[in-house]
């Protein structure tokens, strides 16, 4: 009878201590997964890096986003985000794009989802398939609207509909976009800070701003933010004026402001001439914002690294 009982109380013990070794491996897992969320990283660091990149379209395209993510991996960022095309045109790329990131180069993703074309049938197949690869970080977007504006007869109208929506479906952790000149539709910035404490309280965990090129824009929006009581950290966009033609057009989109003195001195300038004072620029805006405790800089690299790589190792 002891004996018996000596076995059962072995075979307890056992069944006890396989018990704990799946529950320690199973905490273990949750807890590496949730050191990967962008909310968790921007609490314990002073100051995050990242890098934007987009699907190319073109396959030929595709070795120079290699190569970029290659030696910008170097710098060892907190986490990549991988853009929708316009009305979410690339979005199987997008998600091909960010599975592959993650498994191939080992980086912290985050997947932009903008809704405004979206159902939530369909969010909700992405949202099975950013939990089947552990990815817990979107960018909750609304997108551009269609030609005729008309959005009445779509599931989801607003970003922060899209960040409610999310919230109810995971423990993602959602950021959503902020605008330091004001988003080019709102009707004041007062309003556009509305907006953006909207996608906050809907489940918003942190911010990253539109391009600048002037950080007074930057300072004023931080201020505006927090006297609204927002308390996500927000992270600073940077894209450096390589090619004046080409930064203008994402100006007339974006509804950024270059600084008259900066267009001076790019007019009528060389290639070569233009990137160096592009980048030297850059450079100056990202070391004022490092001396004012910005909470992160966050690369728009237009998939290509020799800009974002000759400002950062200019960089305290």
């Amino acid at each position: 009878m002891s004996i018996l009982l000596d076995n059962k109380t072995k075979n307890n013990e056992k069944t006890c201590t396989f018990s704990k070794f799946i529950l320690n491996f199973i905490s273990l897992k949750n807890y590496r997964r949730r050191k990967l969320r962008i909310s968790e990283i921007l609490k314990h660091k002073n100051r995050t890096l990242s890098f934007e990149f987009f699907p190319p379209k073109k396959i030929e395209n595709e070795k120079t986003l290699f190569d970029t993510i290659e030696i910008l991996k170097q710098y060892n960022p907190d986490f990549v985000s991988i853009t929708y095309g316009a009305g979410g045109s690339t979005k199987e790329k997008t998600i091909d794009w960010t599975l592959k990131i993650k498994k191939d180069y080992n980086l912290n993703v985050m997947m932009h989802l903008t809704c405004i074309s979206s159902t939530k049938e369909s969010i909700d197949n992405i949202i099975e398939t950013l939990n089947k690869n552990n990815i817990d970080n979107i960018l909750a977007l609304r997108g551009d609207l269609p030609n005729d504006n008309n959005i009445n007869s779509m599931e989801f109208k607003y970003a922060y509909e899209l960040v409610e929506y999310l919230k109810g479906k995971g423990d993602f952790s959602i950021g959503v976009a902020g605008y330091p000149e004001g988003h080019p539709e709102s009707p004041s910035l007062e309003k556009d800070i509305e907006y953006l404490k909207m996608k906050i309280d809907a489940g918003g965990e942190f911010i990253i701003t539109q391009l600048f090129f002037d950080n007074r824009y930057f300072f004023d929006f931080v201020e505006r933010v927090e006297k609204s009581g927002i308390k996500a950290p927000i992270v600073a966009g940077i894209m450096p004026i390589l090619n004046l033609s080409q930064i203008e057009r994402f100006v007339d989109m974006c509804g950024s402001t270059i600084p008259e003195s900066l267009t001076k001195k790019l007019e009528n300038k060389s290639k070569e001439d233009m990137y160096k004072i592009g980048i030297e620029y850059a450079t100056k805006q990202c070391i004022e914002l490092i001396e004012n405790n910005v909470k992160g800089l966050h690369f728009y690299t237009l998939n290509k690294h020799n800009a974002t790589h000759d400002i950062l190792k200019n960089l305290p």
